[in-house]
């Protein structure tokens, strides 16, 4: 499964080893870290990892095989 996790501050290209190969991408005042995560137990991990930093998680979204984000089928009515 692929996330995209959204944070308040900046991360550079140098913090991919800590965040587990995370693709991460600075978007001005707010970061993007895209990548596999394996299960929720490592979704967790790298939560903690984001806490451990003091950045504050904007948003955590789960994106389909496209890279595109999924939208639950109950969200839309």
């Amino acid at each position: 499964m692929r996330y995209q996790i959204r944070v308040e501050g900046q991360l550079n290209s140098h913090w991919t080893h800590w965040f587990e190969g995370m693709t991460i991408v600075s978007e001005g005042v707010t970061t993007v870290l895209t990548g596999p995560v394996a299960d929720q137990s490592q979704l967790h991990g790298l939560l903690h990892r984001i806490r451990d930093l003091n950045l504050t998680l904007i948003s955590v979204n789960k994106l389909d095989s496209l890279g595109e984000e999924k939208i639950n089928k109950e969200d839309k009515r």
